[in-house]
C-alpha cells in the first residue's frame, strides 16, 4: 500500500487539494473548513518534501497521468527546479493556515469564511499544478484555476475597494491568459505537440519560423502580466492592499513566484535550444525591465502612506531582482534569482503577516496610525524590522545572501549598470523600511487612541517561523544555494 501511494505522489500533490475544495463548500462551517484546509496543506508539505528528497536521490521523476505516455497524454516531470517550487508553495501555505484562523474571522464575514477556504485550496491546487506539469496547455489550465480563485479571495475583503481590486486583477489576468494561450496555439501549430520535453526537441527544427518567436513574445507578455513585471504590474498594488490580510500573505509568498517559475520553464526548457538570449536579445530586454522594476518600484514605495501598498511596490522591485537573475542566462545568475525567489517568499509573507497582526489590533495599516506600536506590539514590530532588514539586504539575513549572489553574477557578466541598480535599489529599501520603523519606534502614540495588545499567539508563531527561517537561511545558505544551482542546471540544461 505504501509503495502504491508513493508511486502516485506527483498526482496526489494536485488531486488532494482539488478534492478537498468542494468538501469545504459542502461543510459550510468555518472551523471544519479551516481544519480540512490545514490538514490538506500540511499533508501536501510532506508530499513535496518527499518528492524533493526523491529527486535529490534519484533524479527527475516522470509521471504519466492515466498511464498515457507523452506526448499523447499529460505528463508530470519533477526535477530540482519544480520540486523546489513545490516546497516553497507548501511551506508558505502551511505557515498561513494556523495564522489564517484568527485573521480570517476578523476580516471576512462569517457567512463567507467557508468560501475562502474552498478558494484557498483551489488556488493551492492551481499553483502546485503549474509547478509540476510538463505540458504547456495543462499549465494554462492550472494558471486559470489559481487566477480565478485569487479573484474571489481578493474580493472577500469587507471594503468595496476589494471588489474593484479583484475586478481590475480579473481584467489584467484575463488579458495575460489570452496572450499565453495564443502563444501556446502558435507553438502547437508549428510543432503539433504541447509537451514541454517534446517542444524542446521540435522547436529548434523550425527555429527559422517567425511564428515560433512570435509565440514566445505572446507567452512572455502573458506571463509578465501574471507575475506583475513592470510595466505590466498595475493590478498588483491594489490587489495586495485591499485583499484580506491572509490573502495578501499567501499571494505575496506564492502567486507571483510561481508565475516567475513558469516563465523560467518556458524560456529555458522549451526555448532553451534556440539561442533566444544570444540571437534575439532576450537577456538585454529582461535586464532592462528588471532594472526599471528594481529602481522605479522602490522609489514609488517610498511615497506610500499605506504599509500594505508600500510592501506591494517593494514586491515589484523584488520581482525585478529575480528577473535580473533570469536575464543573465547563466547557471550562477539563474541560481541567484531562484535563491532570491525563495528568500523573498519567506520575507514578504512574514512582513504581510506582521501587517495582518497590526490590522487585527488597530484596524489600519496606514503608517501614520502605526505610531508607538514598537512599545505596544513589540513582538510584531520586531518581526517587521527583521523582515525589513532582509528586504534591504543586511548581512546575516536571507536577503543579503541572494543580493550578494546576484551581485557576483552581474560582476561575472560585466553588467555594471545592473550592479549600480542593485546598490541604488537597496538604498531606496532603507528609506521605505525606515518610514515604518520611524513611526513605530520614534513617534508617540496618540494619547486618545485605545490601548493596543499583541496579536494572538496563533498569528505570532507562524510570522516568526517565516522571519526566523529568513534569518537562518541568511546565516546558513549552503543548502538553498546547492538546490538552486541544481535547479538552474535542470532549467538551463532542459528536460532530458
Amino acid at each position: 500500500m505504501a509503495a502504491l501511494v508513493s508511486s502516485h505522489l506527483p498526482a496526489l500533490q494536485v488531486v488532494l487539494a482539488l478534492l478537498a475544495a468542494p468538501v469545504c463548500l459542502l461543510l459550510r462551517r468555518p472551523n471544519a473548513s479551516w481544519a480540512v484546509a490545514t490538514a490538506i496543506t500540511w499533508t501536501l508539505l510532506a508530499v513535496s518534501i518527499a518528492l524533493l528528497e526523491r529527486v535529490l536521490q534519484s533524479g527527475t521523476i516522470i509521471y504519466a497521468l492515466g498511464g498515457w505516455p507523452a506526448p499523447w497524454g499529460i505528463e508530470y516531470r519533477i526535477d530540482l527546479a519544480n520540486a523546489f517550487m513545490l516546497v516553497i508553495v507548501t511551506v508558505i501555505g502551511s505557515a498561513v493556515m494556523p495564522y489564517a484562523r484568527a485573521s480570517v474571522e476578523a476580516e471576512i464575514p462569517v457567512e463567507r469564511i467557508y468560501l475562502f477556504y474552498c478558494m484557498y485550496l483551489l488556488n493551492l491546487a492551481g499553483l502546485l499544478g503549474i509547478a509540476i506539469t510538463g505540458d504547456v496547455f495543462n499549465l494554462f489550465v492550472f494558471l486559470e484555476i489559481s487566477s480565478l480563485s485569487s479573484y474571489v479571495m481578493i474580493s472577500l475583503g469587507r471594503e468595496r475597494s476589494a471588489l474593484t481590486a479583484a475586478y481590475r486583477y480579473l481584467i489584467m489576468g484575463t488579458i495575460g491568459a489570452t496572450f499565453y494561450i495564443i502563444g501556446v496555439g502558435m507553438m502547437y501549430m508549428v510543432s503539433g505537440s504541447l509537451n514541454m520535453a517534446d517542444l524542446a526537441s521540435l522547436l529548434p527544427d523550425v527555429g527559422g519560423s517567425r511564428t515560433v518567436m512570435v509565440a514566445l513574445a505572446f507567452i512572455t507578455v502573458g506571463l509578465g502580466l501574471k507575475l506583475a513585471l513592470v510595466p505590466l504590474h498595475m493590478w498588483l498594488p491594489n490587489a495586495y492592499t485591499h485583499a484580506p490580510s491572509v490573502v495578501s500573505v499567501f499571494l505575496a509568498g506564492t502567486g507571483t513566484k510561481i508565475a516567475v517559475y513558469a516563465m523560467m520553464r518556458i524560456i529555458f526548457t522549451v526555448y532553451g535550444g534556440m539561442g533566444v538570449f544570444d540571437d534575439f536579445g532576450l537577456g538585454e530586454m529582461l535586464m532592462a525591465l528588471g532594472i526599471i522594476a528594481m529602481i522605479g518600484a522602490s522609489a514609488v514605495a517610498i511615497y506610500q502612506d499605506n504599509a500594505k501598498r508600500l510592501l506591494a511596490y517593494s514586491s515589484l522591485a523584488q520581482i525585478g531582482y529575480i528577473v535580473l537573475g533570469i536575464s543573465m542566462a547563466s547557471v550562477f545568475g539563474l541560481a541567484a534569482g531562484i535563491v532570491h525567489l525563495f528568500n523573498h517568499a519567506l520575507i514578504k509573507a512574514g512582513l504581510f503577516m506582521a501587517l495582518g497582526c497590526i490590522f487585527l489590533r488597530i484596524g489600519s495599516v496606514k503608517i501614520e496610525d502605526m505610531k508607538g506600536l514598537g512599545k505596544a506590539m513589540p513582538v510584531t514590530m520586531a518581526a517587521f524590522v527583521a523582515g525589513g532588514f532582509g528586504l534591504i539586504g543586511v548581512p546575516l539575513t536571507a536577503g543579503f545572501i541572494s543580493k550578494w549572489y546576484l551581485l557576483q553574477a552581474a560582476i561575472e557578466k560585466g553588467w555594471w549598470l545592473a550592479i549600480i541598480a542593485l546598490l541604488i535599489s537597496s538604498l531606496l529599501a532603507i528609506i521605505y523600511v525606515w518610514r515604518v520603523v520611524e513611526a513605530a519606534y520614534f513617534q508617540d502614540r496618540d494619547k486618545k487612541a485605545p490601548a493596543v495588545s499583541e496579536a494572538p499567539v496563533s498569528m505570532l508563531v507562524p510570522m516568526w517561523v517565516l522571519i526566523g527561517a529568513s534569518i537562518y537561511f541568511g546565516i546558513n545558505a549552503t543548502m538553498t544555494m546547492d538546490v538552486a544551482i541544481g535547479a538552474a542546471e535542470a532549467l538551463i540544461g532542459g528536460i532530458q
